[in-house]
């Protein structure tokens, strides 16, 4: 840690301050694996400087939770401890923000019947519906970065020394989050301000539909009526800014749930509850995933699909340019938070309420009728390329190029 020591305390600066945003007498909820223990310490530290009234660290280790789903019976993977899921919903009442510390390691489940790993996944999922829906509702704050974990590492730079990668994906992550500039709050205000630029732009276009086209994808994508585009920045009902991922290079919205027709190639490996999903494809008939396939963990693909009946349409579309601080990195970090930053993706599952007009104060069902798509899932993957076109279709049908070779041109 030492050796990082200045990055590692700009991190978790950049992280409270603009990511999480901690207001003087808010309470912070921190979710984060054993093996982030000094870092969060940072977090807890800048938090209460800063003047948060109360942190809590909600500690996790996925060694553990793979003796889980190894081990336990069956019906264990049918429960869920209510009792947390409850306190996390009275503290999202309270105006608490929620900050989550990833350090996955992609492989770690392999082996796992993927059933055993679904119907876990889908019991925890119903369980903390509540506290997802505050955040997709921009109820609370929330912010996920990450952090490295050996296994991690280790998938990312296999080529070097075994010592030497942690601190080699600590590197990257530094650079990824704009960390090791003289300033990177600042960095990160131009940044947003960016995106923003780009997403409003979007916003006033309000094209009726996306084609994409690349290698093994050609995909038309229907918008809904009043649909926005949103980027870095978003403000929760207190008024208060924060940022959800850090990194992001993106600008998203949410598609017409029965409006997606033809097929997708993901371009990017999908580490999905531990077990990487590779070279897949995705066929959509009016919004509906009626084929797919995969090279590696088609199985655990089709766990995800068929997650629920809001699993097999989509929920997020997200433009990112081909060239990217991630991107030119030229790795593939197996992590969806930095994957789909140096990517344009898609998002199988839940769509985003704050992503239409009037959308977060609007019913589940109000919402279903305006075409957005409803499920327990919401789950990012890679589909962007140095070759992707993406055209704009406008209401009267007219065509617009959005995306050239991979890259902005508009």
């Amino acid at each position: 840690m030492t050796k990082h020591q200045d990055n590692l305390v700009k991190y978790a600066s950049l992280a409270i301050q603009l990511g999480i945003n901690v207001q003087p007498g808010q309470t912070l909820v921190i979710f984060a694996p054993l093996v982030s223990v000094d870092f969060v310490r940072l977090l807890v530290k800048r938090a209460y400087e800063i003047g948060a009234k109360l942190v809590y660290v909600e500690w996790f280790d996925s060694e553990i939770t793979r003796l889980k789903y190894e081990l336990a019976p069956f019906e264990a993977l049918l429960e869920h401890p209510m009792w947390q899921a409850k306190g996390y919903e009275e503290l999202a009442s309270q105006n608490a923000a929620f900050l989550y510390v990833s350090a996955n390691n992609p492989d770690l489940m392999n082996g796992i019947d993927p059933k055993r790993l679904q119907t876990a996944s889908r019991t925890s999922s119903a369980a903390t519906k509540e506290l997802t829906m505050a955040r997709l509702m921009n109820k609370v704050s929330w912010t996920i970065v990450a952090v490295p974990s050996p296994g991690w590492a280790d998938k990312v730079f296999p080529l070097l020394p075994k010592e030497e990668r942690v601190d080699a994906l600590w590197s990257a992550i530094f650079q990824a989050t704009r960390v090791q500039k003289e300033n990177p709050i600042e960095e990160w205000t131009n940044h947003a301000n960016t995106l923003l630029t780009k997403s409003d732009l979007l916003t006033q276009k309000q094209y009726k539909a996306l084609h994409y086209r690349a290698e093994g994808t050609d995909i038309t994508v229907a918008l809904p009526q009043d649909h926005l585009w949103v980027s870095a920045g978003s403000t929760n009902q207190q008024g208060d800014s924060f940022i959800a991922n850090m990194p992001t290079e993106e600008v998203f919205t949410s598609p017409l749930r029965s409006g997606v027709n033809g097929t997708v190639r993901s371009t990017k490996p999908l580490s999905y509850n531990g077990v990487l999903i590779e070279n897949f494809s995705l066929t959509f008939e009016e919004g509906k995933i009626t084929h797919f396939q995969a090279e590696k963990g088609e199985e655990m693909l089709r766990s995800l699909v068929e997650m629920d009946e809001g699993s097999h349409y989509l929920g997020e579309i997200a433009l990112v340019p081909h060239r990217s601080p991630i991107s030119d990195m030229n790795l593939i970090f197996y992590n969806t938070l930095y994957d789909e930053n140096a990517s344009c993706h898609f998002a199988i599952g839940r769509a985003f309420p704050f992503c239409l007009k009037g959308g977060v104060t609007m019913s589940a069902d109000e919402l279903l009728k305006r075409g957005l798509n409803e499920s327990l899932t919401h789950v990012d993957f890679m589909m962007g390329s140095a070759d992707m076109d993406i055209d704009g279709i406008k209401m009267n049908g007219e065509i617009e190029p959005l995306f050239r070779s991979g890259d902005w041109v508009i």
